[in-house]
């Protein structure tokens, strides 16, 4: 079965979004939508993305009360979106509510999946920053378990973490892995980066890639070669 390339849209206006997109042509894409493009353009985003035929993954890591949370993505539902992101801090009663709302918004393929550790965050941030006295891997085999007990569909996670969650919660568990770079790439504000073959060897269902693809003087050139990588 195929795995998903999902193209970060991390620009600022609609109309540089829809530019970026015709370099496709009439290819299908699967993209991300996060909250530098959706918070400053709105739902308008969503609406002109899904006519033109693409899949969307609306990365908005939700983090609130339950019941907030719960309203949220009930409005969101009517949007169908493919994949939304909520972040796993939030606990299981919020997780479960987000999970909750989406389906009392009337959207069952929506896919809920919860955010571990961003894939900036490192070892000693989680000690130092964070305070927690577990290992980063400990950390995200940790909100995945509390994910799927809350019956979201996956989780973000860096391609090293992949295998782990494959282990604890299985094959059909989702796992969306950021961070994703070629051997040639800068690798920026990340810090758990992997390339795409790392990423398909160690289980990922999906990867997002930004930079790479966009910041590329021929987008569509490299976003052929990722998808070759991925799935060899």
């Amino acid at each position: 079965m195929k795995k998903d390339v999902i193209i970060a849209l991390d620009f600022p206006t609609l109309e540089t979004t829809i530019e970026f997109l015709e370099k496709f042509g009439d290819e299908k894409l699967f993209v991300k939508v996060g909250m530098e493009l959706y918070l400053q353009n709105g739902p308008v985003v969503l609406e002109k993305i899904k006519k033109l035929g693409h899949k969307i993954f609306l990365d908005l890591k939700l983090h609130d009360i339950p019941n907030t949370v719960y309203e949220a993505t009930k409005g969101l539902a009517k949007f169908d979106v493919d994949i939304l992101t909520v972040h796993g801090a939030g606990g299981y009663e919020m997780l479960k509510a987000a999970k909750d709302g989406m389906l009392a918004g009337g959207s069952e393929d929506t896919k809920v999946i919860a955010i571990t550790q961003l894939t900036s965050t490192s070892e000693k941030m989680i000690k130092e920053e964070q305070l927690i006295n577990v290992s980063l891997n400990e950390s995200v085999i940790n909100y995945a378990k509390l994910a799927k007990k809350a019956n979201l569909d996956g989780v973000v996670s860096s391609a090293w973490e992949a295998q782990l969650i494959l282990e604890n919660c299985g094959k059909d568990f989702l796992k969306v892995t950021p961070g994703i770079r070629l051997e040639t790439d800068e690798i920026g504000d990340q810090k758990r980066v992997a390339t795409p073959e790392i990423a398909a060897e160690k289980g990922s269902t999906h990867i997002v890639v930004g930079r790479s693809i966009t910041k590329a003087k021929n987008p569509r050139a490299i976003y052929d070669l990722i998808q070759e990588q991925f799935n060899k």
